[in-house]
C-alpha cells in the first residue's frame, strides 16, 4: 500500500531482458539500510519487488523484475537506461497518510493531451482509456505515474484535468511530460468499490 507521495526520483541504470523477465536496476537516494530484499517499492505507479541491491553513487541501487504482462499494460515497456522514475517505499503501520491510498496496480495507460501554465502551477489534461473515463470524477483522486493528484475537472469528452503545484512539479518526473507522453493511471479505490457495489465492471489493474 502506498500514498502517491513520491519520496525520490530514481534513474534506471540498466535494463536487461532475460528468461522471459525484464530486470531493471534503479539508482536511488534511499540509504541501503532502508531497503530489504523482497521489499515493495512503487515505480511510477507500479509496485515491484526488490530482488537485489547494493551501495550506489548517491544512496542504494536495487533491482526489480517485470513480467511481459506488466510491460504491455504500463509504461515500463518504454523504459531504457537513463529513464527517470518516481519512487515510493511501501507504507508502514503508523506512517502518515498524506496523499490517498494507492495500490501500485496500474488500471490503464493514459495520454497527455496538453500542459498549460496557470501562474506558477500547471494544468495537465489527460486522456484515459475509454473504459476508464467514468472513474475520474471532479475533486476525486487519481495516481498519475504514481503521483497522488486531485482531479480538477472531469471533461464531457472523457478527458480529465489535474492541477500541479510547483513543489510537485519539481520533485517528481511530471516536469518531463509533454503532449503525447504516456502515463500510468490508477483510479481511486473508492471509485473502484462503488463501481463493484452498483454492479458495474471495475478494472482489474496490473
Amino acid at each position: 500500500m502506498f500514498t502517491g507521495l513520491v519520496t525520490d526520483v530514481g534513474t534506471v541504470r540498466k535494463a536487461e531482458h532475460r528468461n522471459g523477465l525484464t530486470r531493471f536496476e534503479v539508482e536511488s537516494g534511499y540509504p541501503l539500510d532502508d531497503i530489504a530484499m523482497g521489499a515493495s517499492i512503487m515505480h511510477s505507479g507500479v509496485c515491484l519487488t526488490v530482488v537485489d541491491m547494493g551501495q550506489g553513487e548517491r544512496g542504494a541501487w536495487f533491482a526489480v523484475e517485470a513480467v511481459p504482462e506488466t510491460l504491455a499494460k504500463t509504461v515500463l515497456g518504454d523504459w531504457n537506461e537513463g529513464a527517470k522514475v518516481n519512487l515510493e517505499q511501501s507504507l508502514k503501520l503508523g506512517d502518515e497518510l498524506g496523499g490517498h491510498f494507492v495500490f501500485g496496480h496500474v488500471d490503464g495507460v493514459g495520454e497527455i493531451v496538453s500542459i498549460e501554465d496557470e501562474g506558477q502551477s500547471r494544468r495537465i489534461t489527460i486522456r484515459p482509456p475509454a473504459d476508464l473515463a467514468r472513474y475520474f470524477a471532479t475533486k476525486g483522486s487519481a495516481a498519475v505515474n504514481g503521483v497522488s493528484l486531485t482531479v480538477a475537472e472531469a471533461l464531457p469528452n472523457g478527458d480529465f484535468q489535474v492541477a500541479v503545484i510547483p513543489h510537485t512539479w519539481e520533485v517528481t518526473t511530471l516536469a518531463e511530460l509533454q503532449p503525447g507522453s504516456r502515463v500510468n493511471l490508477e483510479i481511486d479505490m473508492l471509485a473502484r468499490y462503488v463501481a463493484r457495489m452498483i454492479g458495474a465492471d471495475a478494472p482489474e489493474g496490473q
